[in-house]
C-alpha cells in the first residue's frame, strides 16, 4: 500500500505503508476452535474469538499445544459470542501471558462470565475424574486451565454496546453488530490499515423464535463467513410435533428422556418447545428437571436484554417455573437413582462432557429411554456418532452400548443454512474484495464456497490453518 503526504515544500512524498494482515489460528478445517488473528501496520495484533477446539481427538490435542503466537504479545481480544468454541480458550491464554482487554457486547460479557466458570470446573472436574479411574495416558492428568484462571480472565473484560466503535489498539477500531445466534452474539466489523473486514461469528436465522434477526451485511472489504449448516438446507417442521411425540411414546413405556442441550441459547429453546406443547395440554405431567446451574443462570441474563430476544417477561418466568433445577453434584449423582417416567436436560449438547455423561452411562443402556438430540452435533463428538446410528460410544475409558431410542431433531439449529448465508451476504449489494470460508465441516465449507463464487460471482477461498493474508484496500 502507498500512502502520499505533502512536504514542507509543497512536494509529495511517497511512503510504503504495511497492510494489515489477517492469519487464521483456528475453524478452518472444522467447525470449532474460532480464531483469527489482525495484525495492524503498526505491529498491533487483535485476536477475534478465542475458541476451543471440540470434536475428534485430533481437534481437541490442539487446544493443548502451544498457541502460534506468544500469548503476552496480544494486544487486544474480541469476542463475537459466549459459546465455548469462540470463548473457550481464553482462560488458557491469560495463564499463558496475555494481559489485554477482552471486549465483549454486555450480555456475552455476562454469558461468559457464567460459561468460563463453569468449563474451568469442569475441566478441574474431569482432571481428577481421569485420575481416580485411570483412565488418563498422565500419571498425573492436569486441566487445561483452572476455576483461578477463569476468575483472572473475567476481571479483563469489558462491555461494548452495539454500533459504538472502539479503539481495540492506536491502529484497530472495532464495531460489534447483531448476528443472532445467542443472546448477545455479535458480528464483528474491524477497520485497520485502510481497509476492513467484518467476522460474521455465528449468524443466526431471521425467523428464530428466541433471538432477533442478524443485521444485515455491512459493506466491508472483506468477509470472514461461518459455514456449520452451509451445504444443507433447514428442514421445514415443527419441533414440537417430534418432540412432543417421542417424550408421549417414552413416558408410555416408563422410560426417561434424555436431551443433551448447551446451557446457552439451547437450553432455553428446549424449554420453550416444553412450555408451548404444556399451553397445548400435550405434554404429559411428569417432573423436568435441568441439571446446569448455567442454564438456571441464564434465565436472568435474558431478563437483563430485552431487546435482543423476543420472549415476553411472562413466558421467560413461566418457561423455568415448571421445571426442576439440578445444582451440586450431589443433587446430579441422586438423579441417576431415579426411575422414569422423567425429562432431564443437561449439557453439553453434543455428549462431548459435562453431567449428561453420567447420565448417558446411566440411562442410556435401557431400551425404554429416548435420548433427543436438538443441535449441530460436530464430528467426532458422540452426538454426532449416534446421530449416525452408531450404538457403541466411548465413555470414561469404556465403551457403552446405547440401547435407547435415539430421535434427532433438525428444525431447531439457531445458525442460518447455506440459504440463509447467501440471503445476509445479498443484504449489501457490493461485493467485497474476498469472502474467506471458515468454522464448517469440510464439506460444507467447500459447498457453501462454490455457491458464493458460483451465484454471487465473488471471489471466496476456504483459507488454511496457519495461513495469513494481505488485507489491502480496494482502493491500493
Amino acid at each position: 500500500m502507498i500512502e502520499a503526504t505533502e512536504t514542507n515544500q509543497g512536494h509529495i512524498a511517497t511512503t510504503a505503508v504495511q497492510p494489515a494482515t489477517l492469519t487464521f489460528l483456528g475453524a478452518t478445517d472444522t467447525v470449532t476452535g474460532s480464531r483469527y488473528l489482525l495484525e495492524g501496520p503498526q505491529g498491533q495484533q487483535l485476536l477475534v474469538d478465542c475458541g476451543l477446539f471440540q470434536g475428534v481427538k485430533k481437534n481437541r490435542r490442539r487446544n493443548w499445544l502451544p498457541f502460534p503466537v506468544a500469548p503476552a504479545s496480544i494486544d487486544a481480544v474480541v469476542l463475537t459470542h459466549a459459546h465455548l468454541d469462540h470463548c473457550g480458550y481464553l482462560p488458557r491464554l491469560v495463564r499463558e501471558g496475555f494481559r489485554g482487554r477482552i471486549f465483549a457486547s454486555p450480555a456475552t460479557m455476562e454469558l461468559a462470565r457464567i460459561v468460563l466458570m463453569d468449563s474451568a470446573h469442569l475441566q478441574e472436574e474431569e482432571a481428577r475424574h481421569a485420575q481416580k479411574h485411570g483412565y488418563s495416558i498422565h500419571e498425573h492428568p492436569e486441566p487445561l486451565y483452572t476455576t483461578s484462571d477463569a476468575v483472572d480472565t473475567i476481571r479483563q473484560l469489558e462491555p461494548v454496546e452495539f454500533g459504538r466503535e472502539v479503539s481495540a489498539t492506536t491502529d484497530i477500531r472495532v464495531t460489534l453488530l447483531h448476528a443472532g445466534h445467542i443472546l448477545g452474539a455479535a458480528q464483528v466489523l474491524v477497520e485497520t490499515g485502510g481497509s476492513s473486514v467484518l467476522f460474521t461469528g455465528d449468524l443466526g436465522r431471521a425467523d428464530d423464535p428466541l433471538l432477533k434477526p442478524p443485521a444485515p451485511r455491512t459493506e466491508t472489504d472483506y468477509v470472514v463467513t461461518e459455514s456449520t449448516y452451509g451445504d444443507r438446507h433447514h428442514p421445514v417442521g415443527d419441533p414440537l410435533i417430534l418432540i412432543g411425540e417421542a417424550i408421549a411414546r417414552t413416558v408410555n413405556r416408563g422410560g426417561v428422556v434424555l436431551i443433551p442441550a448447551f446451557a446457552v441459547g439451547r437450553t432455553e429453546h428446549v424449554l420453550l418447545v416444553l412450555d408451548e406443547l404444556r399451553q397445548r395440554g400435550q405434554l404429559p405431567a411428569v417432573p423436568i428437571y435441568v441439571n446446569s446451574p448455567m442454564a438456571t443462570d441464564v434465565l436472568s441474563v435474558y431478563g437483563r436484554h430485552p431487546d435482543e430476544h423476543r420472549l415476553p417477561e411472562e413466558q421467560l418466568h413461566r418457561m423455568y417455573s415448571h421445571v426442576r433445577p439440578v445444582h451440586s453434584v450431589e443433587e446430579s449423582k441422586a438423579l441417576n437413582n431415579e426411575s422414569g417416567p422423567m425429562i432431564i436436560i443437561s449439557a453439553s449438547g453434543m455428549l462431548s462432557g459435562g453431567r449428561i455423561l453420567h447420565h448417558l452411562a446411566r440411562f442410556g443402556v435401557d431400551e425404554r429411554n429416548t435420548i433427543i438430540l436438538t443441535g449441530f452435533q460436530a464430528q467426532g463428538t458422540r452426538g454426532a456418532a449416534l446421530a449416525a446410528g452408531e450404538r457403541t460410544v466411548r465413555l470414561f475409558g469404556k465403551d457403552l452400548h446405547v440401547r435407547s431410542e435415539v430421535v434427532q431433531v433438525t428444525t431447531m439449529s439457531a445458525h442460518a443454512d447455506g440459504d440463509e448465508i447467501l440471503r445476509w451476504l445479498r443484504s449489501c449489494p457490493s461485493a467485497p474484495s474476498a469472502v474467506f470460508v471458515t468454522h464448517g465441516e469440510p464439506s460444507s465449507v467447500d459447498v457453501l464456497r462454490a455457491r458464493i463464487a458460483h451465484e454471487l460471482h465473488w471471489q471466496a477461498r476456504v483459507p488454511d490453518l496457519g495461513e495469513c493474508v494481505d488485507l489491502e484496500p480496494r482502493s491500493s
